[in-house]
């Protein structure tokens, strides 16, 4: 004859689980530990901070292209004024004034340096707005904007010493330091990383 289980008997078999065939929930933790929520998928991550040397990379495209807006301003002055003076010289002689001709052609060039400046004070103003959101297509645009620029370091490196000019030494040297500071910027591990990095 079958009886039936004591409870006080610590051999015995155990209680059958209360609510058999529904889902039991998980106990609770121990007092004093703390408890997690169920992770349901990927945690939401904290947004990657940009590199350093990306960063200074970064600043030094926008102070460029404040430089380079500037000198725009000063190039389409000097040519105003060229075509200014180039003017007064043909109104105040009669016969055609040699020095006329130079004033359009100094009023021409300056103007091209305009547009020329202007263009590249777009161009470092969108790289580094870019490298927030952007991706590899911009670290290559920077990487090519940095060569092309330190072959113009170059040539005033070049001409500074031909010349013997002391402040075309400094800005060409400058010149080339922030452009090598590009270039090594986009082609180390960190600057990769950063530009090939998944955007949500």
């Amino acid at each position: 004859m079958s009886y039936p289980p004591d409870p006080n008997n610590p051999y015995g078999q155990p209680p059958a689980a209360p609510g058999y065939g529904y889902p039991q929930q998980a106990p609770s933790a121990a007092y004093g530990y703390p408890q997690q929520a169920p992770v349901y998928g990927y945690a939401p991550a904290m947004p990657p901070s940009m590199p350093g040397l990306v960063t200074t990379a970064r600043v030094l495209l926008f102070v460029v292209g404040g430089v380079q807006v500037i000198l725009a301003i000063i190039y389409l002055i000097a040519a105003a004024a060229a075509k200014d003076a180039s003017n007064t010289l043909s109104r105040t002689t009669t016969s055609d004034n040699p020095f006329s001709a130079i004033g359009d052609a100094a009023a021409g060039i300056a103007v091209v340096f305009a547009i020329l400046f202007a263009l590249a004070a777009a161009l470092s103003i969108t790289l580094g707005a870019k490298f927030g959101k952007g991706g590899n297509s911009v670290r290559i645009t920077t990487i090519v904007y940095g060569s092309i620029a330190s072959l113009l370091g170059l040539l005033i490196l070049i001409g500074g010493i031909n010349v013997g000019s002391a402040a075309l030494l400094v800005i060409g040297l400058l010149w080339l330091s922030i452009c090598i500071i590009w270039i090594s910027a986009m082609c180390v591990r960190d600057g990769v990383n950063w530009f090939n990095r998944p955007k949500y």
